[in-house]
């Protein structure tokens, strides 16, 4: 990964493209949160139903915290405990923002921060927050390398990053929406981080 790559990402991302990109776990495809042209390109290219909601991902945990304010209290301290890292955080959205994110859920939106190491460090570079989703048809296995990615997919996109092979499993997907009232939380999709690692961070 070198520093015009990641210039490059995110002028893509600015224009409301679609772009192929690696991330802490698996291949993904990003645009802009608030372009519903590239959302609809992107969904088209899964063939992801519409109504279904994406995550949000910033590249840095002060950037996250800063584009979500309402944040605090225990929802923030566990989001703080949590991030960056391979795990995927369905939060409060009481100011409704990231709508296309949403799906028919505006109050409650999905937030990644990658933990970004090694040869894809430089990603953390990245200021553009992205709507993001694995690179691979909906249903479909994960793509744990570039060429691993479906050809359709591929051909369909504006950009490809290629960050080599990935550990290849998932972000782990937890529901934190009433944390706040009785620290309870949801594992929505056991993934990277394990029932028993997640309950030992919190």
């Amino acid at each position: 990964m070198r520093p015009e790559q990641v210039e490059t990402f995110e002028r893509c991302i600015s224009v409301g493209g679609v772009a192929l990109f690696p991330a802490d776990t698996v291949y993904g495809l990003a645009t802009e949160p608030d372009s519903r042209e590239g959302v609809d390109r992107l969904y088209r290219l899964k063939g992801r139903p519409p109504a279904r909601p994406a995550a949000v991902m910033f590249f840095r945990l002060e950037l996250a915290l800063a584009g979500l304010p309402e944040l605090d209290g225990h929802t923030l301290d566990a989001v703080e405990r949590l991030l960056p890292g391979p795990l995927t955080l369905v939060l409060p959205n009481p100011a409704r923002r990231f709508p296309l994110a949403c799906g028919p859920e505006p109050d409650r939106v999905g937030l990644r921060v990658p933990d970004f190491r090694g040869e894809l460090a430089l990603l953390a570079g990245m200021s553009w927050p992205v709507l993001q989703s694995s690179a691979n048809p909906s249903g479909g296995s994960d793509a744990r390398r570039l060429e691993d990615v479906d050809e359709s997919i591929r051909r369909g996109v504006d950009l490809q990053l290629d960050g080599g092979e990935l550990p290849g499993t998932p972000s782990t997907v937890v529901d934190l929406t009433r944390y706040e009232d009785d620290r309870s939380y949801e594992v929505l999709r056991e993934g990277a981080v394990t029932r028993t690692e997640l309950a030992e961070l919190l």
